[in-house]
């Protein structure tokens, strides 16, 4: 199993951990710029789906951050939603800020350049599970929201790639006879919503969705995660390339764990939904300990049973 992106106590106190190598984030994100239209399917699916919460909002957001955008896809998906008048695109990529459509910035999430209180709304699809520091990412998003601006997210969780995992780490101890990090941590759901109510937000609620995908061998799902800027930028990889029989036997045991009756390969992504807003005064607040107005065994139709009581049979 992955480990979650987060801090301990200690790690805090010396800074957040560095996890991810963020230069080579960036540079394979260049390098994938001019074709990723040819591999932003995961990219169009789950920014679909997080365009469509946007339904459910009754408000309007006149300025919006669309950050980690690639090349403007969650743009391309929000079609009038939100009454969003003017979309910013931002990307540690400077080649990808360069393709979205204006006005378009290369910003990287940890260190974020715009003020305090000036967007309505702040969009990331597929993005923050790159981030070493996301306390501190998520914490400046707050800042760049005006009060009760909304934060609207999606990112990988902890069940993505499952199926490669297993499949690269048995192969590698059988041929080579040892282990070596190949896919990035993911967060999963309680981290998610604990690292939204540090950062300050409110009301904040984190859902979870799977997206599988059909393949019909694994060396075209890597290729595609290549093709997305998306393969392993974990600081401790190994570098180099991989052996041939390490990827021929991995391979071999994709298939043979995960692959169906026509030969075919599925690959997981588990995807988290982070909804939050910045805190504003006339929010809804939970109520004070003692000061309902009803009792709840009213409200059911039962009996109230007191600690200590044993309830009666009726």
């Amino acid at each position: 199993m992955p480990a979650p992106v987060t801090t301990t106590a200690a790690a805090d106190a010396a800074g957040p951990m560095q996890v991810f190598d963020r230069r080579v984030i960036r540079l394979r994100r260049d390098r994938a710029a001019a074709r990723l239209s040819d591999h932003d399917f995961l990219l169009a699916e789950v920014g679909e789906r997080l365009a469509d919460r946007l339904d459910d909002v009754r408000r309007r957001f006149p300025l919006a951050l669309d950050l980690g955008c690639h090349t403007g896809t969650f743009g391309r998906c929000l079609q009038g939603r939100g009454g969003i008048e003017r979309l910013v695109h931002a990307d540690l990529s400077p080649s990808m800020a360069a393709a979205a459509p204006a006005p378009a910035v290369a910003a990287d999430e940890e260190v974020l350049p715009f003020g305090a209180g000036t967007f309505d709304a702040v969009f990331s699809l597929l993005s923050l599970h790159w981030v070493n520091d996301l306390p501190g990412a998520l914490l400046q998003m707050r800042h760049a929201l005006k009060p009760d601006g909304l934060l609207l997210a999606a990112m990988l969780g902890g069940d993505t790639l499952h199926e490669l995992r297993t499949a690269l780490m048995e192969a590698e101890v059988a041929v080579e006879g040892g282990l070596s990090p190949r896919v990035s941590p993911f967060a999963d759901v309680r981290d998610a919503g604990m690292l939204l109510q540090r950062a300050g937000f409110a009301l904040p609620v984190v859902d979870t969705e799977t997206v599988t995908v059909s393949y019909s061998d694994p060396f075209k799902l890597m290729r595609d995660l290549r093709g997305m800027g998306a393969a392993n930028a974990v600081l401790q990889r190994r570098r180099g390339m991989t052996r041939r029989a390490t990827l021929m036997t991995a391979a071999a045991r994709y298939a043979d764990r995960f692959g169906d009756a026509e030969g075919r390969v599925p690959a997981t992504f588990q995807v988290l939904y982070l909804t939050a807003w910045a805190p504003h005064p006339d929010q809804p607040r939970p109520l004070r300990p003692g000061s309902a107005a009803g009792r709840l065994a009213d409200a059911l139709g039962t009996e109230e049973v007191s600690a200590g009581e044993k309830a009666r049979p009726h």
